[in-house]
């Protein structure tokens, strides 16, 4: 192996996020919205492949780079796992009418005289269900926007509504990838993050309610909810709707708070939501699997097709039906092909020592905890606007600071919270940023319309911030789990 290796100066270390940069602006451009569904992989590729020939001339040989790679997608082989459990667990949430049942009964929350409220509180549920903004969006979202169109209400004051309570949901659903991303980045496990993140997004959201609420006692509200009322009567003409089927959800809750690990609570959820699919869904299950003669060929069919691969329950109401979709494991190969391209980056980078060089120099203005994360924020929102991708404003920030945070005695969730208080929820207020432009172009309100009323992914960073400065929560290296 080679020896002589050179240390990195800081503007070597800053070419291949430039680079990486550059290439992702042009993959906005040219793909838009579509972007993190292949070009950007292959720009952290071609950005890995050009921070490689950067290493070579650095001194390091191609096992010493590939070792970097390995040991980087190694990392995040628990997070990988998790996805594909969770892409399992959603198809058969779907199919048992626990994801159903969860929007049936939240949509009875809304009311005319507290629209906005509600409107944050069902669209939370809703992406807490799905673990996707982006769905919440193109499906409640956009009925939202209608209702609130027909009481004359600003749409960009409904948005910020739909957009505040999906984030929160996002954020806070294990079925959320950037919710398993953030700490597979970091070091820590899904359901630690999860608990730690709470501290904070916890605070955010009700001020976010209370704010709402208030607004919404100071408006006209007097309209027709018709649309309300069709999306729960294609949802039941469907699924047979019952409180039984929240035991589905309640046990994987158990399950969490007696810190079962990830995996396996994750399978469990997924094997007794097939379950409930096959004893409270039989007609469901007959039409997905068109067999009426074979019950258990019908049901082993349609349970195994829901943990794999698509499944579509059509309604005849075209919102509803994008709504009662899922994509089972399949769906969650991009996001796994993302990861891996994005770790293959980061650990070239890691393994020349840039990634150091780049957090050393950030670092040295950060004396304090305070400060460190108020960096950390800053970086992630920096990516978000120049990167134009919340993956990438979660995966390279928590590539950069990770060691950091470990040699300052700080708890990787510190590091995985910020990541999610900033990088996820920042993203949708960049008009050029693919959440952006998604929301925009899905609730038909410009972004610019809609920010200052994004209550939620405005206050959560600024949140994460104060509790670092006022070392609230901060927990320590060696300490027990919160």
């Amino acid at each position: 192996m080679t020896t002589n290796k050179k240390a990195p100066s800081l503007i070597i270390s800053l070419l291949p996020i430039l680079f990486l940069i550059i290439f992702l602006a042009i993959n906005v451009i040219i793909y838009g919205e579509d972007s993190s569904y292949g070009p950007n992989q292959i720009a952290l590729l071609l950005a890995a492949a050009f921070t490689g020939v950067l290493a070579l001339r650095l001194g390091y040989d191609w096992e010493e780079i590939l070792d970097g790679m390995v040991k980087s997608i190694s990392s995040a082989m628990s997070a990988i796992l998790i996805l594909f459990m969770i892409g399992s667990l959603s198809g058969t949430w779907l199919i048992s009418g626990v994801i159903p049942a969860m929007i049936y009964y939240g949509l009875d929350i809304l009311n005319p005289t507290i629209f906005l409220f509600a409107a944050c509180v069902v669209s939370a549920i809703v992406s807490l269900a799905t673990g996707s903004s982006w769905s919440t969006a193109a499906t409640v979202g956009i009925a939202l926007i209608g209702i609130g169109q027909a009481m004359g209400i600003h749409d960009g004051l409904v948005a910020g509504a739909v957009i505040s309570g999906a984030y929160f949901g996002d954020k806070m659903s294990p079925l959320s990838d950037t919710t398993n991303l953030a700490p597979a980045m970091a070091g820590t496990d899904l359901f630690t993050h999860i608990r730690y993140m709470s501290l904070t997004t916890g605070p955010s959201i009700v001020i976010t309610l209370i704010i709402f609420l208030v607004w919404g006692f100071t408006l006209d509200t007097s309209a027709n909810v018709n649309e309300v009322a069709d999306v729960q009567t294609a949802i039941a003409s469907k699924f047979n709707i019952n409180f039984w089927l929240f035991l589905v959800p309640i046990a994987v809750v158990i399950m969490i708070v007696k810190k079962m690990p990830a995996l396996p609570a994750l399978f469990i959820g997924t094997l007794i939501g097939g379950l409930f699919a096959l004893i409270f869904q039989p007609n469901l299950i007959n039409e997905i699997s068109g067999i009426t003669d074979n019950v258990w060929k019908s049901g082993y069919g349609t349970v195994m097709q829901a943990m794999f691969t698509k499944v579509n329950v059509v309604t005849g109401n075209g919102m509803v039906d994008e709504l009662l979709s899922s994509k089972g494991m399949e769906g969650m190969l991009n996001t796994i092909w993302l990861i891996i391209s994005a770790m293959i980056f980061g650990g070239v980078m890691e393994k020349a020592g840039m990634l150091k060089v780049i957090a050393t120099s950030i670092i040295k203005l950060a004396n304090s905890t305070g400060s460190l994360v108020a960096a950390t924020a800053s970086t992630c929102v920096t990516f978000n606007v120049t990167a134009s991708d919340q993956y990438i404003a979660i995966v390279v920030p928590g590539r950069m600071f990770a060691s950091t945070y470990k040699e300052r005695g700080l708890a990787p969730e510190n590091l995985s919270r910020t990541l999610e208080d900033t990088g996820t929820v920042t993203s949708v207020l960049i008009p050029w940023n693919t959440c952006g432009a998604f929301q925009s172009a899905t609730l038909g309100v410009g972004t610019l319309a809609y920010l200052p009323y994004c209550f939620f992914n405005i206050i959560s960073p600024f949140m994460t911030i104060l509790f670092a400065y006022l070392n609230i929560k901060i927990k320590r290296l060696g300490h027990k789990n919160l």
